[in-house]
Formats: C-alpha cells, sequence, structure tokens
C-alpha cells in the first residue's frame, strides 16, 4: 500500500468513509434530492389537505420509504406513522440533521434510486384550488359606501 492509501484507509477507519454531498443529506435527511418524490415541512404536515394529498402519493409509489424528522413532536409523528402503516409502506425516524422549525422538512417519501422528479413540494405538486364563486364575487360595500348612494 501506498502512503497516501495507507492513510486514506486509516482516516476511514477512524472517521468513517467521507459523506458525498454532505449539505444536500443533510437537507433531505440522509438521502439525496433526485431519490425523493415527495417533501412535507412540520408545517405542511399539519395541514388536512396536504395530509391528503400525502396518501395519494403513497398510493402512487408502494416501493417507496418514508423518513420522519425525529425532532418533530411525538403527536404529530404518530399521526403520520399510523398512515404509513395503514399503507404498508417502509418508513424510518431519522434523528441526525433534523430540527424542530415549522419549516424543516418533517417528513420526505424517497426511492431506492433517482427517480429526479422535477416538483417535490406537496404544495407546488397539489396547488390550493380557488373555487369560482370566490374569484367572481365583487367586494362587499361598507358602511358609507351603503349610506352616500
Amino acid at each position: 500500500m501506498a502512503q497516501d492509501d495507507l492513510q486514506k484507509h486509516l482516516d476511514n477507519a477512524m472517521y468513517g468513509t467521507p459523506l458525498l454531498k454532505p449539505e444536500e443529506q443533510r437537507k433531505y435527511m440522509g438521502t439525496f434530492r433526485e431519490r425523493c418524490y415527495l417533501t412535507m415541512t412540520i408545517a405542511q404536515m399539519k395541514n388536512a389537505v396536504d395530509k391528503a394529498n400525502f396518501l395519494k402519493e403513497l398510493t402512487k409509489y408502494p416501493d417507496a420509504t418514508v423518513l420522519l424528522n425525529g425532532a418533530m413532536s411525538i403527536d404529530l409523528q404518530s399521526v403520520y406513522i399510523k398512515l404509513i402503516n395503514e399503507q404498508n409502506i417502509k418508513f424510518t425516524v431519522v434523528n441526525d440533521f433534523v430540527e424542530n422549525t415549522p419549516d424543516s422538512f418533517g417528513l420526505i417519501l424517497t426511492a431506492k434510486e433517482a427517480v429526479n422528479e422535477q416538483t417535490i413540494d406537496i404544495e407546488q405538486k397539489y396547488p390550493k384550488q380557488t373555487t369560482a364563486t370566490t374569484q367572481t364575487e365583487s367586494p362587499k360595500k361598507g358602511f358609507w359606501h351603503k349610506l352616500f348612494h
């Protein structure tokens, strides 16, 4: 073994194998962006519409794995663990490099290999629907407008 190979081998034994794209792996709870089908922030996980859309995605990808943020509240975790178990999907609770803030990822639906989904944020994949009645209604008239017209 050459001196460089020996040093590399010793470093790997002491510190572990270096990560490929470590910042990306920290952001996506240990996986890569190209393996993600869907991401949800902790705030989005509390939204009933986003939860229903998550169930739609679970049925599309039965071989996927769900990564759950281990730092979020146990109540929210248990709700999603129950949903995931009902669909017989594998999941992992990740405790490394996660935090409990409303805009941090709470859940990531991943594949074993690259899937290269263009849009992975749940609210971009399923934009909020506005009803036709709210778009055609005229603004309400105020008290003074009614009084003088």
